[in-house]
């Protein structure tokens, strides 16, 4: 993990992580130069390394200034970015009333460079709106925790994601940020750059098991598939629920869904280091798709009374991590299942031996 590589001031954020496989390389260069992003590129070489001109990033035409060297090593490269936050609520008429919105490329980010722990492989970007006229964050911040991983595994936090060694966590926080309504929810934008040859596609996988999760029993996976050959390139896979506690238990769960999927060609999303690796033309020349993500109960009270709300996700290449039953899961199936069969078993033998013992002491009448 590397900290503003090649550039001595930190009151701007990049963070580069690099994973080194047997016979590649996977990049991922989180930044909240303008909306925060990451940015996903994958290579066929060990020895690919990151290439960054800081002072065309930091100007108005930043195209160019990242690119990976050698380029001919580059197999797969998107983008992720999280551009803004709705704040809206619920009349009783149904219909929904948005309070202006938040518009992360806006915000001002405090220095990651206090938080970049290289034993734990974790950085968090914490910021605030530059302009507050509401005052609703004058006790609060919006962050995004990020967490790398050199193995596969399983978080022991809640909702306890799945994860292997091409991915890597990222997690949404809300702390402390008053609400301007009386029930209030939230919305994150998520948007997704992609080169025309994939598509994007939102899964949903629903499971009975929920033993890592308890009470919720839906996964969705936005996966980006190759138009040719229909391979998954890459993921952004979370659970169908997020928090409001810092250790979250199953009564802290506050309800997730996902707004659907859109093109957002039109929109190009304010991040300067999208157009510092992707060039100018994105929204011609790459694909966008965006889509919104909402936290709240059917009253949307939770965040009201806990202040707090927290949403992770998982990003990586490749397949997305699928969850598959446990030895004690399928050891009480087990149990559960065969206990009634065998019974049905043997109780069926006992009547059938009952019943030929008992004609067998007569004989026939005719």
């Amino acid at each position: 993990m590397q900290f503003n590589p090649g550039w001595s001031n930190s009151s701007v954020n990049l963070l580069h992580v690099r994973a080194v496989g047997p016979g590649d390389t996977l990049h991922y260069v989180w930044s909240s130069i303008g909306a925060p992003t990451v940015l996903l590129v994958a290579t066929e070489s060990r020895n690919s390394a990151l290439g960054i001109n800081w002072t065309q990033l930091l100007s108005p035409s930043p195209a160019g200034a990242i690119w990976i060297d050698p380029p001919s090593s580059v197999v797969y490269s998107a983008a992720v970015v999280f551009t803004k936050v709705f704040e809206y609520s619920e009349a009783k008429t149904l219909e929904e009333f948005f309070y202006p919105t938040y518009d992360l490329s806006d915000f001002s980010w405090d220095s990651i460079n206090r938080t970049l722990n290289h034993t734990a492989l974790t950085a968090e970007f914490t910021g605030i709106p530059a302009t507050d006229p509401s005052g609703s964050f004058s006790n609060g911040s919006l962050a995004f925790r990020v967490t790398a991983y050199e193995a596969s595994g399983r978080d022991e936090p809640l909702p306890s994601l799945l994860h292997t060694a091409n991915s890597s966590k990222v997690e949404f926080v809300l702390a402390g940020v008053a609400p301007r309504g009386n029930s209030s929810r939230f919305a994150l934008e998520v948007a997704m750059v992609e080169e025309t040859r994939v598509v994007q596609k939102l899964r949903s996988a629903r499971s009975i098991d929920d033993e890592y999760t308890p009470t919720i029993f839906e996964t969705l996976s936005l996966v980006a598939e190759s138009q040719n050959d229909s391979s998954t390139l890459s993921f952004l896979q979370w659970k169908a629920t997020a928090y409001g506690s810092q250790t979250p238990r199953r009564e802290d769960s506050i309800q997730c869904r996902s707004r659907g999927l859109q093109a957002a060609n039109g929109t190009l999303p304010m991040s300067s280091i999208v157009r510092a690796y992707f060039g100018e033309g994105v929204g011609s020349t790459y694909t966008i798709s965006a889509i919104n993500i909402s936290f709240g109960g059917e009253d949307g009270k939770v965040y009201q009374e806990k202040r707090y709300l927290i949403w992770s996700a998982l990003l990586g290449f490749g397949q997305p991590p699928k969850d598959t039953f446990s030895p004690l899961v399928i050891s009480i199936m087990a149990v559960a299942l065969g206990t009634p069969m065998v019974m049905l078993l043997v109780g069926s033998c006992v009547v059938l031996f009952a019943q030929r013992k008992r004609y067998s002491e007569y004989e026939p009448i005719n």
